[in-house]
Order: C-alpha cells, then sequence, then structure tokens
C-alpha cells in the first residue's frame, strides 16, 4: 500500500512539474507582468502536435487583447498556448501566428507571439517576434475618411416681366409680346448664352390676375410661360435648360378692392406677369 501511495505521490508531482515548472520561457518574469530579466522565444518546431507550426488567429480576436485579460479571457479570444507551456503558476504563453499580407493573398507572414501575466495571472504585456509584427494586433483601421470634394454652389437669379413691358391683359401669344418685353428677354437670352458653362437650369412661371376662373387662368398662365420659353430658345438658350409652368393667380403681388372693372384690371396689372429664375453656379464652396 505504501508503494502505491508513493508512486500516486510522485506521479502526482510529476504532473504538477508538467503543469508548472515548465511554462516560462523568459527568465524571471516580474511581479506586475511587465517585463522580464531575459525575454527568450522558444523554437517553433517546438510547438505541440496540436498547434504544429502555428495558425492563424481570428484578427478580430487579435485585435481585442488588451491587458487585464485572465487566462480564461485569453484563451476563448485566442487560443490556448502553441508550447507544451502547463497552466497552473506559468506567466507567460506562447504563439505562433500566421498572417496573410495582403489578406486573402498567397503571401504569408509567420510571427511569434507572447502574453505576459502578473502574479495575478492577469496578462499584462504582448510581445512580437519580430517587433513589426505587432502590427496584426492593432484595431482594424476605419476607412480614411472621403477627401473633401467641391461642391458646386448654385445662385437663383429672378428677372420679372410685368404685363406693362409684356403682355395686355389676357393675352398670351408670341404677337401679343410688347416691344419692350422682347428686348428685356433679348438682353436675358444673351447672358444665359454668355455664362452656359454655370447655368444649370431656366424656370419659366407665368402668372394671372384673379379675375376668371380658376381653369381658364392656370391655361392662360402655363400659355404665357410657354411663349416665354419658345422666345429664349428662339434666341439661342438650350430648350432642355428651361421648364416653363403657369400658376394662374397664385402668388399675387397685389391686393386691389377697386369697384369699376377697369380701374380694377389695372390694379390688379402687377399680378399678370412671368418670371424667369435663373440658377447659375457661385464660385466653388469646399465641403467634407
Amino acid at each position: 500500500m505504501r508503494i502505491h501511495i508513493k508512486f500516486f505521490k510522485v506521479a502526482l508531482l510529476a504532473a504538477a512539474f508538467a503543469l508548472t515548472a515548465c511554462g516560462n520561457v523568459s527568465r524571471n518574469v516580474h511581479k506586475d507582468g511587465q517585463s522580464a530579466d531575459s525575454i527568450n522565444w522558444p523554437a517553433i518546431r517546438d510547438t505541440t502536435p496540436m498547434h504544429k507550426d502555428g495558425t492563424f488567429p481570428n484578427l478580430d480576436n487579435l485585435a481585442r487583447m488588451h491587458a487585464g485579460l485572465n487566462k480564461q479571457q485569453v484563451s476563448d479570444l485566442i487560443g490556448y498556448p502553441h508550447f507544451s507551456e502547463g497552466v497552473w503558476g506559468v506567466r507567460e504563453w506562447n504563439y505562433v501566428f500566421h498572417f496573410r499580407e495582403p489578406v486573402e493573398s498567397d503571401h504569408v507572414v509567420t510571427c511569434q507571439f507572447k502574453i505576459l501575466f502578473d502574479t495575478d495571472k492577469l496578462a499584462q504585456r504582448f510581445y512580437w517576434l519580430p517587433d513589426e509584427c505587432s502590427r496584426f494586433q492593432q484595431p482594424a483601421r476605419a476607412p480614411a475618411p472621403l477627401p473633401a470634394v467641391v461642391a458646386p454652389a448654385v445662385s437663383t437669379e429672378r428677372f420679372t416681366l410685368g404685363s406693362d413691358a409684356l403682355f395686355a391683359f389676357d393675352r398670351a401669344g408670341p404677337s401679343d409680346m410688347s416691344a419692350e418685353g422682347r428686348a428685356k428677354l433679348d438682353r436675358l437670352a444673351e447672358g444665359i448664352q454668355q455664362h452656359a458653362g454655370q447655368v444649370q437650369g431656366v424656370r419659366v412661371v407665368g402668372y394671372t390676375d384673379r379675375l376668371g376662373s380658376d381653369a381658364y387662368n392656370d391655361d392662360l398662365s402655363q400659355r404665357r410661360a410657354d411663349t416665354v420659353k419658345n422666345y429664349l430658345v428662339s434666341r439661342g438658350v438650350e430648350s432642355s435648360l428651361i421648364q416653363a409652368e403657369g400658376s394662374g393667380k397664385r402668388n399675387p403681388v397685389a391686393e386691389c378692392a377697386q369697384a369699376e372693372r377697369s380701374a380694377l384690371i389695372a390694379c390688379l396689372a402687377a399680378n399678370r406677369r412671368v418670371e424667369v429664375l435663373v440658377s447659375a453656379l457661385k464660385a466653388e464652396t469646399r465641403v467634407n
């Protein structure tokens, strides 16, 4: 019986030795786990059969390694050490890692990774061999911000052509345009063509006064806008730039209450207008 007990004790001590004494490769790991008297590295050929020649680690998990993790947390992230380092009392774990650089290429970089633990068995210091392999432990960089781009700033100029310079009451055709109105449109067309590279669009909006039905005024205002658009096109402005629309009696600029019709028509003249809105590029504005 004593022989069996003695044999059991010897076996137990041998197992304990296997789990403790053979663990540290570096000499005298300091209590705070920040360094050792001598940082030594095991030979790659001495990896365990399970980890023969090393592994390809999960890069996201590797980037999550930080001081203060316990051994279970470390193993959850990157697995147990690749050498016969034991578990109890060991304050150094060593790994052999392979990385493809660039990712998904055939070029493989082999590195050794070392963790030093403090006396509470918490990871405190990480070492790489060679040193430049430490780049693989860095968190994935966020995509670089897009460079500042130059975005065009657009300004809109409004040109108003009143009934005194364009259409008489209840008129909308090309022959109904006054000479003064034609002259103004000629100058406008010339300016648009001179700045053709900057002009982004031309919006022509026709209006009427409040006399008459909504349907009639909507149609009349559209015909006025179409007439002005066609005139600008005849003077060389690109048709694709111009949008014509009728707004009827909406957005009046004059409110009149005359009882006598001719006086009321005269008062409402300001509402019978065509507005031309020209959108063009301003000076460049830099935005991020």
